[in-house]
């Protein structure tokens, strides 16, 4: 039996090189996801990539072949297919591999209004037909037993709707004009971002707004330093007001400031999560353990509830529905919005950042710092020998310590009065990442230092 472990995880398909996501798989893939769902209609998006749109195309076929009308809304964003997801009541898949390098591509579904799609709430299921059909069928191009009577295939341009209901959730009416230097990264946010600025009173400086999935610039992953080094310099540069930098799909946004430094997702968060609170008093507001005590804090001075939870878009968008939260962040710079099916969006995200900065006088940097109030380490990877042996390793050696308190909600968190840090395996690599957070700089470097040595440090035979 065909095995697709290593294809199939968590909330969606990623990490494949071409010649394991091929036509063939992508028709397969669709039509188990028509199977799973008893969908009678989807709605297919795709990236720049140059393999994206056949994928995409022979999903929509595989999905057809199952009785299911297929709407290919074409070039988008992430978030752009979730709003047609929820605009249109559709299941969705979106053809991307996000911010990883070139040779990848995959797949992210959602059911119908964005709805997540997990390994216990579909995935598992669609993975075990797919696996099912490479098993009995291996030389047939699709799966048997098509519907006699297949679904139709047709063409939709969502850009304009996905911008206009963007614009109607933040008020951006009186914001005074900013300089904004935007760094697509040759990804999508070349395309959403033109169309959802229009109008407003910004000076757009673009770099990199040429889709190319070779990524000739720098990779379109803002959480690694060395990718916003580029737009760093140029809003310094351009004596612009911010940065923004979008990751390949899109629907992640990270800012940075008129010194040309960044803004931490957390204070992106709790900025966000404080309007969010203004507009719906008393609502729940949902952060991932990873994001900073400054969340937390501001939620409850606003006069909200948080609730901390797992990283991970599943468990994040389970928690939304759960709780009716108007707004969550994670620390990846991954935003939720209740307004927008529960799921992220970095453009909203980004629309809130402009509107808070453009409502009052001062720079961002002075504006965010009433929300950036600990030291952080940044997420640290560190390659194991033996996950398990290591966070034990760390755990004794912090456990017995007077004041600290340990949980196992996501990896180890360990806390103490003025510090804490997670360690959390990652599932696909052989890796520890730790996170690190403390009241000042020196204290958080001597955590992070303690750490990194038990980490790093090889059992004694």
């Amino acid at each position: 039996m065909a095995d697709l472990s290593g294809i199939v995880k968590a909330y969606d398909v990623r990490g494949l090189y071409p010649e394991q996501l091929d036509d063939r798989l992508a028709e397969l893939f669709g039509a188990a996801f028509v199977e799973v769902t008893e969908a009678e209609a989807i709605v297919i998006g795709h990236d720049m990539r140059p393999s994206s749109p056949g994928l995409a195309a022979s999903f929509a076929r595989g999905a057809v072949s199952r009785g299911a009308d297929a709407t290919i809304i074409g070039l988008c964003s992430t978030d752009q297919l979730y709003f047609a997801s929820g605009d249109m009541g559709l299941p969705g898949a979106m053809f991307t591999a996000s911010h990883n390098p070139a040779q990848y591509n995959g797949i992210k579904l959602c059911r119908a209004g964005a709805a997540p799609v997990g390994q216990d709430t579909g995935l598992g299921e669609i993975r075990a037909k797919v696996e099912a059909w490479l098993s009995t069928q291996p030389a047939s191009p699709s799966p048997s037993s098509p519907s006699p009577t297949p679904g139709t295939i047709t063409e939709r341009d969502t850009l304009s709707e996905y911008a206009a209901y963007l614009l109607s959730l933040v008020d951006l009416s009186e914001i005074r004009p900013l300089k904004v230097v935007v760094d697509a990264g040759n990804g999508m946010g070349g395309h959403t971002v033109p169309t959802v600025f229009a109008g407003l009173p910004l000076d757009l400086v673009p770099m990199y707004f040429e889709l190319d999935g070779t990524f000739p610039n720098h990779e379109a992953n803002p959480l690694d330093p060395k990718n916003l080094v580029d737009l760093q310099a140029r809003v310094v540069a351009e004596g612009a007001d911010l940065g923004l930098a979008f990751d390949g799909d899109a629907d992640r946004c990270f800012v940075v400031d008129e010194r040309g430094r960044g803004v931490s997702p957390s204070a992106i968060t709790a900025l966000v999560a404080a309007r969010e609170l203004a507009k719906h008093p008393g609502g729940t507001i949902i952060h991932n353990l990873i994001t900073s005590w400054s969340v937390p804090e501001v939620v409850k001075e606003h006069g909200g509830t948080a609730v901390r939870t797992r990283v991970g878009h599943s468990f994040i968008k389970q928690e939304m529905a759960r709780t009716g939260a108007v707004f969550g962040g994670e620390h990846s710079a991954h935003y939720y919005f209740r307004e927008f099916w529960n799921a992220d969006t970095g453009m909203l995200a980004a629309l809130h950042v402009l509107a808070a900065l453009g409502g009052q006088p001062g720079p961002l940097s002075d504006l965010v710092a009433s929300y950036d109030r600990y030291a952080g380490s940044g997420e640290i990877n560190s390659t194991v020998d033996d996950q398990m042996a290591r966070t034990a390793a760390v755990r004794e050696a912090f456990a017995t310590r007077e004041g600290v308190t340990t949980d196992d909600l996501d990896g180890l968190t360990v806390t103490a009065k003025d510090w804490w840090f997670n360690l959390r395996p990652s599932n696909t690599e052989p890796l520890l990442r730790l996170n690190v957070e403390a009241r000042d700089t020196p204290l958080m470097t001597k955590i992070r230092d303690e750490a990194l040595t038990l980490i790093r440090t090889p059992p004694t035979p």
